[in-house]
C-alpha cells in the first residue's frame, strides 16, 4: 500500500511574539506523522538590531526553510505600507519554491498580511490563529483582513469565534478555540534565574528575589506622532515609583524610533538607578519574567493574553489594546503619568490574581495540529450570508 504523503504546513514567523505563540504549534506539527513542518522567517525575526530571534528558533531544534528581508527602515506609516509590498513579492517567491499545502499565520502583523495576500492569490489554503479579536491601531484592520483571506480559523476565545461568524465566516471553518501560548505557560518551570535578565541588555542588575516591574510599550500606529510623549508619561510614572524595572525595547512599527529616543534621553538625563533595558528574550524566558513580575505596564497583547494565565497584575496604557477581551487582572488607563502611577500602586497593593483561562486551557497546540491534518483544503471562499430581519 502506497504511503500517504505528509501534508506540508508552512508556518510564517515575523517577530518574537509570533514565535512565542507558535512554538508549541510548530512542535505539535513536527511531531505529527501526517504533517511536514516548513518555516519561513521574516520581519524582525531576521534583523540583527532585534537580536536575531531566528537564531533562537534554530537553537530550539527547528529547521528554517527560508529567510526573507522585507522591512524598510524608517518606522513610519509609509515604510510599513511599503514593507507590505515587499512582503507580497518575497513571500510569493518562497511559496512558489516550497509549495506548501497550507500556510499557517497568526495574529495581526502587517508582515503576516503580506503573506496572506501572496498565499491567497497563489491559491494556497490559509489557516489563521487569533482571528476575530478586537483591538486598537491598524492591527485590528490587518487581523480582520487576514481572516477574510483565510480558509480556516483557530480563534483564541469564544467571543472571537462568534465575531468571525458575524463577519461572514462559516462555522464549519472554525476548527478549535484557544491561544497556543497558554500551552507554554502551562508547562514552564516558573522559577527565574537572575542571569536571564542580567546576562544581556544594559542598566542596573535586577534582583529577582525582590519585586520588579516589567514594561513593554509599542507604538499605536494610528496615533503616529504622539508616541514619544506617551512614553515620556510612562517613564515619569516609573521615576516616581523608583522600583526596579525591566524595560523591553519596542517593536518595529511606525513610531518605534520615537519611543526608543524617549527611553535613551531618559537614561542619559535621569540616570535611573532602577532601570534595566533588554532587546529580546526567548519565549520561555519572557514568560518566566512576565509570570514573576509584581506588575507589568505597557500595551503588549501578551499582557492581556499571557499574563492572565499567571495572574500577573497589569496596567494597560493607552489605546493599542482597546476593545480586546480582558480578565480582571487588567486595569486600563490613559497615557498620563498621574493615572499610570496610581494604577501601578493599586495593582501592587492588590497583588496576584487567580489564574485565567480566557485565552486557552494549555492544551491548544495538539488540537490545532490534528485539525490541520484532518481539514479538507479548498480555494474559493464564499461569504456566509446571514439574513437580517
Amino acid at each position: 500500500m502506497k504511503q500517504k504523503t505528509p501534508r506540508k504546513i508552512c508556518v510564517v514567523l515575523v517577530d518574537r511574539a509570533n514565535y512565542g505563540r507558535l512554538k508549541p504549534v510548530m512542535q505539535a506539527i513536527a511531531d505529527h506523522p501526517e504533517l511536514e513542518l516548513q518555516i519561513i522567517a521574516s520581519g524582525t525575526m531576521v534583523l540583527e538590531r532585534f537580536d536575531l530571534p531566528v537564531r533562537v528558533v534554530r537553537e530550539d531544534g527547528f529547521e528554517i526553510n527560508g529567510e526573507i528581508f522585507i522591512e524598510l527602515e524608517g518606522s513610519t506609516p509609509a515604510t510599513m505600507a511599503k514593507s507590505v509590498g515587499f512582503g507580497v513579492v518575497e513571500f510569493a517567491s518562497e511559496f512558489q519554491r516550497l509549495k506548501p499545502d497550507i500556510v499557517l499565520l497568526i495574529g495581526d502583523r502587517y508582515e503576516a498580511l503580506s503573506a496572506a495576500i501572496a498565499a491567497a492569490y497563489m491559491n494556497i489554503c490559509i489557516a489563521h490563529i487569533q482571528g476575530g479579536e478586537v483591538s486598537g491601531s491598524i492591527d485590528e484592520s490587518a487581523r480582520h483582513a487576514i481572516s477574510k483571506f483565510a480558509h480556516f480559523h483557530f480563534p483564541s476565545t469564544k467571543r472571537s469565534a462568534e465575531y468571525l461568524i458575524r463577519m461572514g465566516e462559516r462555522p464549519e471553518t472554525i476548527l478549535a478555540v484557544g491561544c497556543p501560548s497558554s500551552d507554554i505557560a502551562r508547562c514552564i518551570d516558573r522559577s527565574l534565574n537572575a542571569e536571564v535578565l542580567n546576562s544581556k541588555g544594559g542598566g542596573v542588575p535586577i534582583d529577582v528575589a525582590r519585586p520588579y516591574l516589567l514594561v513593554l510599550f509599542h507604538p499605536t500606529t494610528t496615533e503616529f506622532g504622539g508616541e514619544r510623549r506617551q512614553m515620556e508619561e510612562l517613564l515619569e510614572a516609573l521615576r516616581r515609583l523608583q522600583m526596579q524595572t525591566v524595560l523591553m525595547w519596542p517593536n518595529i512599527d511606525a513610531g518605534s524610533d520615537h519611543i526608543s529616543k524617549a527611553i535613551r534621553v531618559f537614561r542619559t538625563e535621569r540616570k535611573p538607578s532602577w532601570l534595566r533595558t533588554l532587546t529580546n528574550l526567548v519565549p520561555e524566558d519572557y514568560l518566566k519574567v512576565l509570570a514573576n513580575a509584581a506588575c507589568a505596564i505597557g500595551n503588549s497583547s501578551s499582557f492581556v493574553r499571557d499574563a492572565g494565565y499567571f495572574g500577573t497584575p497589569i496596567v494597560l496604557v493607552g489605546n493599542r489594546q482597546e476593545g480586546r477581551e480582558t480578565d480582571r487582572h487588567v486595569t486600563q488607563v490613559d497615557p498620563v503619568s498621574d493615572l499610570i502611577f496610581s494604577a501601578i500602586q493599586n495593582q501592587l497593593e492588590q497583588g496576584r490574581y487567580p489564574a485565567s483561562t480566557l485565552y486557552g486551557d494549555g492544551h491548544v497546540s495538539v488540537r490545532v495540529a490534528e485539525a490541520l491534518c484532518q481539514l479538507k483544503p479548498y480555494i474559493q471562499k464564499r461569504l456566509n450570508y446571514i439574513h437580517i430581519a
